[in-house]
């Protein structure tokens, strides 16, 4: 579990994990180093966020033992870049200060594109977005075909290279229509992704919604390994196309998106198994993993998968596929004490929509590409460049001369 379970912690604790004084520690958060909030209830006590607490004490150690300190600086909870796209307080996520829950259920993907970018796609003639090039075998993986597809259009796009914020933002636009062009084998994409999707899928304007939340609710989360590469790439300069080419890349790991696909064949594989919660026993028996459950960034559970997982029931609460997923989140809690996650949500509504295989990992990539852009918009926006130094560990070369 990451240090960041526990989101807000007391005084005492906080100047205990700092090795400070209370004073000390109001002195921080005067300075804006550590945020705090009041307690509940009627107490004038005051609560300090754990995980900015952490990372003060992280830049500290670092000045008095920095091999310690380079040893954990690409863990989890070290923040190693600045952004003000997207904020995990430890109970929900936010897009520029606004809570996605909110975004989810009023909002399209190119409305956050928008909000994410901090360019008005409004004043933009939508770009006209059409296969450049044939695209691979149907049968291909999403991701091949994507990446193909990128390439291409990169190829066949003028402005590609021309970094200005308002020219990415129209590559962007481009490039996530062409992703659900590749998703589907449509022709063409109209303005809105999610209706694209919607319809190629057949689902229904219930349905419907629950992509365009599911979309949403992907585009951005952090400095995750894909969002880290995106911004990688685009600090060498690279274009709009490249950047996505690369997050696709580490996207469909089995360790980061590409979990879904797991998430999937546990769900098809325990189907018709009952009791579930002795299945579930069974396969942890079996040394098997539940798939899908916990998150280390969220104590009381991952608030993207506990909206698309409301939505379900909102509109779906009949449906047997539905009633499957609520029976076997039932049983997976109770035996792993783990609360759904994006993956586990995502496979859900591809179970309950009835959506073609591999479409967790397509939604992901999609309402990803979006934070991508606005990660590399950021990334040129500084003109630096990515470049961390390696603590070598090999072997001396006086040794190895002799």
């Amino acid at each position: 579990m990451s240090d960041t379970v526990h989101a807000w912690i007391g005084a005492g604790d906080a100047a205990r994990l700092l090795g400070v004084t209370r004073a000390t520690l109001y002195a921080y958060v005067s300075r804006g180093f550590i945020r705090s909030q009041a307690a509940a209830g009627a107490t004038r006590e005051r609560m300090y966020a754990h995980d900015d607490v952490t990372r003060l004490r992280r830049r500290t150690e670092e000045r008095r033992a920095p091999d310690k300190a380079a040893a954990h600086a690409l863990q989890w909870g070290m923040p190693v870049l600045e952004s003000s796209i997207a904020l995990i307080d430890g109970r929900s996520l936010y897009y520029r200060g606004v809570d996605t829950a909110v975004l989810a259920r009023s909002r399209s993907l190119e409305d956050v594109a928008a909000l994410i970018w901090s360019v008005p796609l409004d004043a933009q003639p939508p770009p006209a977005v059409r296969r450049t090039a044939a695209p691979l075998r149907s049968s291909a993986p999403f991701v091949a075909r994507a990446q193909s597809m990128l390439a291409a259009a990169a190829a066949d796009d003028p402005l590609a290279m021309d970094l200005r914020p308002a020219h990415v933002a129209a590559s962007g636009l481009r490039i996530v229509r062409l992703l659900a062009m590749s998703a589907t084998g449509a022709a063409s994409a109209a303005r809105s992704v999610d209706l694209v999707l919607a319809r190629k899928w057949g689902v229904g304007a219930r349905g419907a919604d629950i992509v365009r939340a599911a979309l949403v609710l992907c585009a951005d989360h952090e400095l995750n390994v894909s969002s880290f590469t995106a911004r990688c790439v685009a600090s060498a300069g690279s274009h709009p196309y490249a950047v996505v080419i690369a997050g696709l890349s580490a996207l469909e790991g089995p360790k980061h998106g590409g979990a879904g696909a797991r998430v999937e064949a546990m769900l098809e594989s325990i189907r018709r198994s009952r009791p579930l919660r002795a299945a579930v026993s069974a396969r942890l028996r079996r040394g098997e993993t539940i798939d899908g459950f916990g998150h280390p960034l969220y104590r009381d559970g991952d608030p993207r998968a506990r909206l698309l997982l409301e939505m379900l029931g909102e509109r779906y609460a009949t449906s047997a596929e539905y009633r499957f997923i609520v029976e076997f989140v039932r049983a997976a809690t109770a035996a792993t004490r783990e609360q759904p996650n994006l993956d586990f949500a995502l496979a859900a509504v591809a179970r309950v929509l009835k959506l073609p295989p591999g479409s967790p990992l397509m939604l992901f990539a999609i309402g990803r590409s979006v934070g991508w852009i606005g990660h590399a918009l950021e990334q040129y926006a500084t003109g630096q460049l990515i470049r961390p130094r390696a603590r070598y560990v090999g072997v001396p070369p006086a040794v190895a001369l002799g």
